[in-house]
């Protein structure tokens, strides 16, 4: 399931990102690429020794905990740190698939997300090209905004013409394996909370709730 998310962080946060951001370290984003992909990612990534990237990471971290649709779609086990990507006019990653396999101890990749913190008026070109079977879907979201996306995708970044696009990106391990049974239990939810926003706790309530909850049961994997 694609999800773009809107308004993920706040202003605030949003502001003090970017602007630490503004004067921190970057290296070259070939440093966290898999042997093939390598050859195809040309941007920059927050130097994780410099002093600002453990509280930028707890930033997006936080977002991502208390953001209730993420939590509804993804239904994360594990969050990989995210990181922060830099591309300057010229800069691009060709197409590509992300690791099945991340970190230590190792994870299992299921859902890629991208959270945008440059403002689209500030770029131009850098858009996210996911290849799905309706065909190409450019992504590019206001600052603030992420979207998600199996992992399993090939995807691409378009090459920047002018300005800076600034994202943090991660991957997520979730606690049931299949996309397919996810967007069940995500339009399950969707469905038994629009019930109860309008009718309150109905039989019609009670009867989806048994169900999500007895889907989960049988598919989460602890």
């Amino acid at each position: 399931m694609l999800l773009c998310i809107a308004n993920v962080l706040t202003t605030e946060e949003l502001d003090r990102l970017t602007s630490q951001l503004a004067s921190a370290a970057f290296q070259d984003g070939k440093a966290t690429a898999g042997w093939h992909a390598r050859l195809v990612k040309h941007n920059q990534q927050l130097d994780s020794a410099d002093p600002i990237a453990s509280e930028t990471k707890e930033i997006v971290m936080a977002a991502l905990q208390r953001n209730q649709l993420f939590q509804m779609a993804v239904r994360p086990k594990q969050i990989r740190p995210p990181l922060f990507s830099r591309y300057e006019p010229g800069m691009s990653y060709g197409n590509h698939v992300d690791n099945a396999l991340m970190g230590t101890p190792l994870m299992r990749s299921d859902i890629s997300m991208t959270l945008f913190l440059s403002r689209v008026d500030d770029y131009a070109g850098g858009e996210l090209i996911l290849e799905t079977p309706q065909g190409e879907e450019a992504i590019k979201l206001e600052a603030g905004s992420m979207v998600v996306y199996p992992s399993s995708t090939l995807h691409r970044v378009d090459p920047v013409i002018k300005g800076v696009r600034l994202v943090a990106v991660t991957w997520i391990q979730s606690l049931v394996r299949d996309a397919y049974d996810r967007e069940i239990l995500f339009d399950l939810d969707t469905a038994r909370q629009a019930i109860f926003n309008q009718q309150g706790k109905t039989p019609e309530f009670d009867l989806i709730s048994k169900a999500h909850a007895n889907l989960l049961r049988k598919w989460a994997e602890l």
